[in-house]
């Protein structure tokens, strides 16, 4: 095997890490790596995964080093990559993120509206302290890579700090094989025009050899992608595009609210299902990742991470989507503003390829959930009500002052020991 890195992976204790862990061993003809550091402050869980991964990596006769560890320095240290994927509050506090919005008459939701506002201001001074870290400790010119939620506003806050960062999401790379596998293509012979915001993007071109089969795929499998957004089928006609299953909660608002008033949240599936990879996970016999992880969510998210750090390892420009800053490429956004976009990826970052203009109904929306994602970054940096209230005023699934006042005095006290740059909460 060919030698390679360090890559560190920052909240290994997460359920997610097998998948990681596999797409790393499939991908390392690639992505060589030497030393695989896997951090969490949660020394059974990160033990447990550490095992699994030995397991497997051993499955593959992979010949690198393993480190497991509570250190956050010792992770960092040396490392070329530092792929961060935390959960500020665990599972708990997305349960409060997803029902604390809803005596409000609002969407709970981990990453959008108020519950995305909530893990923002838990999250973003994390970050900020994990990257800080990354610049003393890692190795020269490393790349901080982010799966942790918010991407959007979390790799905004990055960016303001000249940290170097980069987004990352799964929907791009999600659509990229689905449509691919339809075609009858290689992924690597599909690329997106992919647009927008994290968790808030269209697919608006899908080309292969420079044709856009995009208008051939919504023809024949309007229906069954319809399904897949969870939108009416109409919606992806009249705009000629396939929006992120995200769009749902701003195209449909009252039918998601009284569908999450119905319950279960999605959390409490998540703790289920999560409770039982655990289980499966001890297992000293089991060396793979289980098919149970699929229902975890975060499908191609191995694949994702795994293929970005190659690129940026090998400078070898081909095209991703990723979150970084615009640079001209949505007209109507500042250049500094965190878009989600696909991006020519070398070893000096992730480029974004120009997009065609939106028309005025996805510009407006950008435009206004992009002036929210600002005060929230804000707002979680300086600790200031002021920021915070205009930010929750700024959601479009919010925006009503008599429901933001009340409902971020909640979010502050139920928040409180997540929140130290916030003053005055008793």
């Amino acid at each position: 095997m060919a030698r390679g890195v360090k890559v560190c992976v920052i909240g290994a204790g997460s359920s997610y890490t097998p998948e990681l862990v596999e797409g790393l061993l499939k991908h390392r003809d690639r992505l060589p790596i030497d030393v695989l550091s896997l951090h969490d402050l949660d020394e059974e869980r990160v033990g447990v995964i550490g095992d699994l991964a030995q397991r497997m990596m051993t499955a593959k006769d992979w010949d690198g080093e393993l480190a497991v560890t509570t250190s956050r320095q010792a992770a960092i240290d040396g490392a070329s990559f530092v792929l961060v994927q935390l959960r500020v509050g665990g599972q708990a506090a997305r349960q409060r993120d997803e029902t604390l919005p809803l005596p409000y008459g609002c969407i709970g939701q981990e990453t959008t509206g108020a519950g995305g506002f909530a893990k923002a201001l838990r999250t973003v001074p994390v970050l900020l302290e994990i990257a800080e870290q990354v610049e003393r400790e890692a190795a020269d010119d490393a790349w901080l890579v982010d799966f942790t939620n918010p991407v959007g506003i979390v790799t905004q806050a990055l960016s303001d700090h000249g940290h170097r960062a980069v987004g990352l999401c799964n929907v791009g790379i999600g659509f990229q094989r689905q449509f691919a596998e339809q075609l009858g293509a290689e992924p690597s012979q599909v690329r997106l025009e992919h647009v927008g915001l994290n968790h808030l993007s269209w697919e608006r071109a899908v080309f292969v050899d420079g044709h856009d089969r995009l208008p051939e795929i919504l023809e024949k499998s309007l229906n069954e992608l319809s399904e897949e957004v969870g939108l009416p089928s109409e919606v992806l006609q009249h705009s000629g595009t396939v929006p992120s299953y995200y769009l749902r909660y701003y195209y449909l608002t009252r039918a998601v609210l009284e569908e999450q008033l119905r319950g279960p949240t999605r959390a409490e599936e998540v703790m289920d299902i999560e409770r039982q990879l655990f289980e499966m996970y001890r297992d000293p016999d089991l060396d793979h990742k289980p098919e149970l992880l699929g229902q975890r969510g975060g499908a191609y998210y191995s694949d994702a991470a795994t293929e970005l750090m190659a690129s940026l390892l090998a400078d070898t420009g081909d095209v991703q989507v990723v979150d970084v800053r615009n640079e001209g490429a949505i007209a109507g956004l500042p250049d500094d503003a965190v878009v989600e976009v696909s991006c020519t990826v070398d070893a000096k970052g992730a480029h974004p390829l120009p997009c065609e203009p939106l028309p005025p109904e996805m510009l407006g929306l950008v435009q206004h959930v992009k002036a929210y994602e600002l005060l929230t970054a804000q707002a979680a940096e300086s600790g200031s009500r002021s920021a915070a209230l205009s930010a929750l005023m700024a959601n479009p699934l919010v925006a009503d002052f008599a429901v933001a006042e009340p409902m971020l005095a909640e979010i502050l006290q139920t928040n409180r020991s997540y929140l130290p740059r916030f003053t005055n909460l008793s």
